[in-house]
């Protein structure tokens, strides 16, 4: 069956840094995205996504490198949706090298170690980002 990658993220206004980390993930193994729910979106980031997780999600099952979408059913405590999975590999972005990723997942290196798992930062797609794109719909870039 290959490697399990598991990721998760918001994955709001679909985009090119999307797809190439995805790409890259799927290179990997068997991609999983642990979708944030809305209602962890609002709380977290004071907002509300652009679009709903239903929209979200069927842009990402939609897109070739993904393999399952699951829904981040334990908001700031990742464990569940991940322990659910049993990934072999958790995937992120290189641009949470400098922030500590260990806390906002609600893990620690020794939890993933009794685990197996492996965390991996994907290099970061530069030019690009949701926030960069609702200032370009806003004519602000």
């Amino acid at each position: 069956m290959g490697l399990v990658v598991y990721t998760g993220g918001t994955f709001d206004l679909f985009h090119s840094g999307h797809a190439n980390f995805l790409k890259q993930c799927s290179e990997l193994g068997r991609v999983v995205v642990s979708l944030n729910t809305d209602e962890f979106i609002a709380a977290y980031k004071g907002k509300s996504p652009i679009m709903d997780y239903a929209e979200r999600k069927a842009v990402l099952e939609s897109c070739r490198y993904v393999d399952e979408v699951v829904p981040n059913e334990g908001g700031s405590d990742s464990t569940i949706a991940i322990t659910k999975v049993f990934p072999h590999i958790i995937a992120i972005g290189s641009d949470w090298a400098k922030r500590d990723y260990y806390k906002q997942m609600g893990f620690t290196q020794d939890w993933l170690d009794e685990r197996g798992i492996s965390l991996l930062y994907i290099p970061y797609t530069v030019g690009i980002s949701t926030t960069k794109l609702k200032a370009r719909i806003r004519g602000l870039e």
